[in-house]
């Protein structure tokens, strides 16, 4: 298991940007897909976007062309760059962190979850 702590949401209006951060303890970062979920009041967790251990990258439709995922294997961070955001992107977003065997993107699969943070979109 390892520890996530997020930072980085706020309100934004729509159009506008924000970088949420993730920082990791414990061992082995590296081998560890990292992702993003986030979570719209009533709603269940929703995929955002993960950074598998190998490398590759992998978004859900409703964000490609618009988030970045990315990590620091050295400063055991991953990053969710949000550009052009929308207000149905207001959300709870969560880090999370799984060791599964497979590329999988249901939340039951994520053992490590960060404790969230507010994203809001408005203007």
């Amino acid at each position: 298991q390892v520890q996530l702590v997020e930072s980085g949401g706020g309100l934004v209006q729509p159009g506008g940007s924000l970088r949420l951060s993730c920082a990791a303890s414990g061992r082995t970062f590296s081998t560890y897909h990292m992702g993003w979920f986030r979570q719209a009041p009533g709603k269940e967790p929703d995929f955002v976007a993960a950074s598998w251990s190998g490398g590759s990258t992998y978004y859900a439709d409703s964000v490609k062309g618009r988030f970045t995922i990315s990590r620091d294997n050295v400063k055991n961070t991953v990053y969710l760059q949000m550009n052009s955001l929308e207000i149905g992107d207001t959300a709870v977003y969560y880090c999370a962190a799984s060791n599964y065997y497979q590329h999988n993107i249901r939340p039951q699969t994520w053992g490590s979850w960060g404790q969230g943070t507010q994203v809001t979109v408005s203007s």
